[in-house]
């Protein structure tokens, strides 16, 4: 009677030693698992940030070919009004040497 009493307190307790363990067990996986979101989560994060970064520098390459192309039509423009400047002397002497032969002879 008392033996059996004690072998089965004894299984029992055996018994909730292996539940209690499966629970830690279980609890470890669960943390294994919540890390390993996490550690997934931080990466898609750095991968996002890594993005942005690169569509910011794409950004400002295309500021600086705007600029660049903007600054080439100035001064594209700056010299087509030189050039046109520079005729309108040539013209300018042109006529003056026009109206010099013109004075020169006799009427």
């Amino acid at each position: 009677m008392r033996a059996s009493r004690i072998r089965r307190m004894r299984e029992s307790e055996r018994h909730r030693e292996r539940e209690r363990e499966r629970e830690r067990e279980r609890e470890r996986e669960r943390e294994r698992e919540r890390r390993e979101r996490e550690r997934e989560r931080e990466r898609e994060e750095r991968e996002r940030e890594r993005e942005r970064e690169r569509e910011r520098e794409r950004e400002r390459e295309r500021e600086r070919e705007r600029e660049r192309r903007e600054r080439e039509k100035r001064e594209r423009e700056k010299r087509e009004r030189e050039r046109e400047r520079e005729r309108e002397r040539e013209r300018e002497r042109e006529r003056e040497r026009e109206r010099e032969i013109e004075r020169g002879r006799p009427s």
